[in-house]
């Protein structure tokens, strides 16, 4: 199993949809994939259920989320085995780590997307572990128990939860912040994907990442340093690399090769692979060869704006290939149909970007 995540600090580059259609294309492949929504903002939870849906998970678990402990106690044996038997979010998982309790000690089940794509969905209190996080982080440096679970719990759950289901990838979806929960996030994954809008504030974006990880892995190289052999192995071996970034959401010009960008995004669009190699720590760049990283990942696969296709997808909780499908489109009927031929184009363009995407990973050992 590898995990994967996915970032750029700035949002509204497409972070979510791109990782939402990534795993639906690397489950067409024949690939077994988790999406865990660490985003507080919860937009991938949102683009793969029905809202109502997500609420009622949430009401069910909102007094273990203000006190698990108590919660737990105060519950019959029946109650918690009968709430642990469905879909629970990640920061219900979180919790007993959050408050230092014991863990739960089963794997409630993910919500299934597709027959190998599952999900854990988000919620909008992982503030609260993000608290944690920074609050007990000087205590890893001393060895602190507490305080290196709370580090390497997401990572814990990923492996737990590949092990029970046999998942080849698990996805972390983010936010666009560089605080302590995607500095976890971030550096206890294999890989990561950086999507770009065409334009300065992602490249700005880069420079704070590439910063950031400097930082990270300097952090996290005097941890190893500190720690005894046996607590250094709740930690991945590797430091996190990169496995490359796509431009994402970019007007089209066709007679503007070699991407076909318009020529103010074609500008801002040759700059991201040098601001990469720049910016990001050497050794975080030294998987993947330099050949492929300073191309975008599935070349112009993905790379152009889908208008209104995301929209769709978001509204029927499908990838768009398969909006056309879905029985009940109503009053999107006719502009759905007549446009059929463009919403089912879009499975080869991302089955294409997964496929680089994996020539990328095996890079990783």
């Amino acid at each position: 199993m590898k995990t994967i995540s996915v970032f750029n600090n700035k949002g509204g580059v497409g972070k979510t949809t791109l990782t939402y259609h990534l795993a639906h294309a690397l489950e067409h492949l024949k690939k077994k994939v988790l999406i865990i929504d660490l985003d507080p903002q919860c937009n991938i939870s949102t683009l793969s259920v029905p809202q109502e849906w997500l609420m009622n998970v949430w009401k069910k678990e909102d007094k273990y989320i203000s006190d698990f402990k108590a919660s737990r106690e105060n519950a019959s044996e029946q109650e918690f085995e009968e709430l642990n038997k469905n879909v629970r979010s990640i920061h219900y998982l979180l919790t007993p780590t959050q408050e230092g309790t014991a863990e739960i000690g089963v794997l409630p089940p993910p919500v299934a997307l597709a027959k190998n794509l599952h999900l854990i969905p988000g919620r909008l209190t992982m503030h609260l572990y993000e608290d944690k996080i920074s609050s007990r982080w000087s205590d890893v440096y001393q060895g602190d128990p507490l305080a290196i679970r709370t580090i390497t719990r997401i990572r814990k759950l990923a492996e737990e939860y590949a092990a029970a289901y046999d998942y080849d990838y698990v996805i972390m979806d983010t936010s666009p912040s560089l605080g302590a929960l995607n500095k976890v996030i971030i550096s206890t994954t294999d890989g990561f994907i950086i999507p770009c809008a065409p334009d300065m504030f992602s490249l700005y974006g880069i420079r704070n990442l590439g910063s950031a990880l400097g930082l990270w892995q300097k952090q996290f190289a005097t941890i190893f340093h500190l720690l005894s052999e046996e607590k250094r192995k709740n930690f991945p071996e590797n430091f996190v690399k990169l496995l490359g970034f796509t431009i994402y959401n970019a007007k089209k010009y066709a007679g503007n090769p070699p991407w076909e960008l318009a020529k103010a995004h074609y500008n801002y669009a040759l700059q991201i692979p040098n601001e990469i190699m720049k910016c990001v720590p050497a050794n975080v760049l030294d998987s993947v060869p330099a050949a492929s990283l300073s191309k975008p990942i599935g070349g112009t696969s993905i790379m152009h704006t889908h208008n209104t296709l995301t929209g769709m997808s978001q509204k029927y909780h499908v990838p768009m290939w398969r909006v056309p499908s879905e029985p009940e489109l109503n009053d999107d009927s006719n502009t759905v149909l007549a446009n059929r031929k463009v919403y089912e184009g879009t499975l080869e363009k991302y089955t294409e970007f997964a496929r680089d995407l994996l020539t990328r990973i095996q890079a990783l050992g």
